[in-house]
């Protein structure tokens, strides 16, 4: 960023808005991991109603996570593709 697009609180804003996304999509897709990997252990080592209820939960927190932080991620490089004129893709 240049030292004019950094006095620029919309440039400012949705560079917060990308970063927050960035780090929603790292926690969501972990969340998925994790919860595959309790799924395989579950499965070869036989699971307890414990352990499915965590991966039940890590999968709708996961899903919480990961579907705002990916809209939101795309906004953010849609409204910089739309700032350098570039086509909308649609």
């Amino acid at each position: 960023m240049t030292e004019s697009e950094s006095a620029d609180p919309v440039l400012r804003s949705r560079e917060r808005i990308r970063t927050a996304a960035n780090l929603g999509k790292r926690l969501g897709y972990s969340c998925f991991g994790g919860a595959l990997v309790l799924f395989v252990l579950n499965y070869y080592l036989g699971g307890s109603s414990l352990s499915i209820s965590l991966t039940v939960a890590l999968l709708i927190v996961g899903s919480l996570i990961l579907a705002p932080a990916i809209i939101f991620g795309y906004a953010a490089n849609a409204a910089d593709r739309e700032d350098r004129g570039l086509p909308h893709g649609h």
